[in-house]
């Protein structure tokens, strides 16, 4: 299937805002506000549907939130659709969605990560849609730090993208939406570096690789993997002349288990015609005795591609924006990761 990939964010474009998993709780309310008006400030209206309340843990009733996500991403006025954050429960809505009519419309910039991950996925792999693993609105009054780029910028952008770990990365989960709501700055307090294990130069852990971008949150792809939501292998063998590099990020599950999900994708067929394999730095606990990095070495050491630890995708900042279905260059040189995306 073609990768389509949405026409580019201009000025004065409408940005669809719903809420496909949880919605947004009272407390939270300033800071939605914030992230609505830093979109109104770059340039852009902005419409808010029915589907944001946090009443329950999801926003609403099934049916409304798969009716209302159809609904901006078949209008052609509505250039990007973008939710709060992810949740937990966005895979009730995978049977309910006209994939047919997706595959036929013009596409539109779906941009989110976590529980997000679990419709972006299979909107490149079903309806060959580019979808934008980025930040989500709560992060959106964030500046880019040097290197990055905002995922308005990418969604933007035309050709090739170039981007640049900025070697820090922030220790909080998120920043105090309650008690500082305007918060715009990121604290990045730490360092750190891409690791290249295995499959780069054995002297400097050096790599140069390219392929095809598909992937996003480990928990929710994990119960996706073997179904046809999420052929991760297909995908595979229709890219197979330039390969495919896969990225995987944890939220919150242990090691063990982030590990037996990562298994279960190279089970599935994930990696047969990967090039490489990207792991998001993690946030999510290590178990007694076994690491995050301990998981993505159980899962893919014997694989004999690269893979390239702590990159910075995932849930924690800063947040790396990567497209679905864009060819990608990734280069790692003395612990700095650099990808060139390719937005045709």
């Amino acid at each position: 299937m073609e990768i389509r990939f949405p026409r580019p964010l201009e000025p004065g474009d409408l940005i669809g805002v719903t809420s496909p998993s949880a919605g947004v709780q009272a407390e939270m309310q300033p800071r939605l506000e914030v992230a609505l008006e830093s979109l109104r400030s770059r340039g852009y209206d902005v419409r808010v549907g029915d589907c944001m309340a946090a009443e329950r843990h999801v926003s609403a009733p099934k049916q409304q939130r798969a009716d209302e996500l159809m609904a901006m991403l078949l209008d052609p006025q509505v250039r990007a659709v973008i939710p709060p954050w992810g949740g937990e429960l966005a895979i009730d809505l995978l049977d309910l969605l006209d994939w047919d009519a997706l595959a036929a419309a013009e596409p539109t910039w779906l941009v989110g990560y976590s529980d997000i991950s679990t419709i972006m996925v299979p909107l490149t792999l079903r309806s060959g849609w580019a979808t934008l693993h980025g930040a989500n609105l709560m992060d959106s009054p964030y500046g880019a730090p040097a290197g990055l780029l905002h995922w308005t910028e990418l969604a933007a952008a035309t050709g090739e993208v170039e981007q640049t770990s900025p070697g820090r990365f922030r220790t909080a989960r998120h920043g105090d939406y309650v008690g500082s709501p305007g918060v715009k700055d990121y604290d990045l307090d730490a360092e750190g570096s891409w690791t290249v294990l295995g499959g780069g130069d054995p002297d400097g852990g050096d790599l140069d690789v390219s392929g095809r971008l598909i992937g996003g949150c480990t928990e929710t792809l994990g119960p996706m993997s073997g179904t046809p939501y999420a052929d991760v292998a297909a995908f595979g063998r229709e890219h197979a002349d330039e390969g495919i590099i896969v990225y995987v990020e944890a939220c919150d599950f242990s090691a063990f288990d982030v590990a037996r999900i990562l298994h279960g994708f190279r089970l599935a067929g994930w990696f047969e015609n990967a090039n490489a394999i990207l792991v998001g730095r993690p946030m999510a606990p290590d178990a007694k005795g076994f690491s995050q990095h301990d998981a993505a070495a159980d899962a893919f050491g014997e694989l004999g591609i690269p893979v390239v630890l702590d990159v910075d995708c995932g849930h924690v900042a800063p947040f790396l924006p990567l497209v679905n279905g864009a060819s990608a260059r990734i280069t790692v040189r003395d612990g700095r990761g650099q990808i060139t995306q390719r937005l045709s």
